[in-house]
């Protein structure tokens, strides 16, 4: 009964959550496409390869493109970027000097704007608006062969919908290697509280003004 009450809580949140971040942030989406558009050529929506959510479903993460045109294909298949690949897997899939960025992604990514669609994802019901980050299948295969101790966390992990925000994010999101994220996406999975995810939303706004970790 509690886990019911737990869930029908959070979607509602989530519901309402994601139409009031939609109507705030409309200006804001719109000023970001127009800027995609005239920085460089593309799609306003980065193209990206699905997300796995909760119980391993793959989905579409929604994202403004923040990257050159077609940049994961490229790479994972363009030899002049082997060497940033390689850097790419070592630093837990995150790069903090990335040339396929572009200048007005630089901006976005920093401040968080770029997942602002995610609303919609969370609408659909394939995300939260709270929830641990919604990881690539290879990411998620790759990561545990180099973290083995991380193979029953991630079991945790998939048991929840993946969040916009989460608590890794809010504590310094890119920052932290992936170990350390799964054990605290798995935390958070195990904790399910209604009151601990509005303390994680009361503090996204201000890591997304000061862009603390972001890449």
């Amino acid at each position: 009964m509690r886990n019911f009450l737990h869930d029908v809580c959070k979607r509602l949140i989530d519901i309402f959550g994601s139409l009031i971040g939609l109507v705030i942030f409309s200006p804001v989406c719109l000023v970001t496409a127009i800027a995609i558009e005239i920085d460089s050529p593309g799609t306003i929506l980065a193209d990206t390869p699905k997300r796995v959510g909760k119980n391993g479903n793959l989905f579409r993460l929604l994202k403004f493109r923040s990257m050159i045109p077609n940049a994961h294909n490229l790479l994972h298949t363009d030899p002049h970027f082997k060497k940033l690949l390689e850097e790419y897997k070592k630093s837990s899939y995150k790069l903090h000097d990335d040339p396929r960025v572009t200048k007005v992604g630089k901006f976005i990514r920093k401040h968080s704007i770029d997942e602002v669609p995610q609303f919609l994802n969370v609408m659909r019901g394939e995300m939260s608006l709270v929830g641990p980050r919604a990881y690539y299948p290879f990411e998620l295969e790759e990561q545990q062969k180099k973290y083995p101790n991380t193979v029953a966390l991630v079991k945790e992990v998939l048991t929840v919908k993946p969040g916009v925000t989460g608590q890794w994010q809010v504590s310094g999101r890119s920052e932290i290697n992936f170990d350390k994220r799964i054990e605290m996406d798995a935390e958070y999975a195990r904790r399910k509280s209604i009151v601990y995810d509005l303390i994680i939303l009361m503090r996204t706004p201000l890591a997304m003004i000061t862009g603390k970790g972001a890449v």
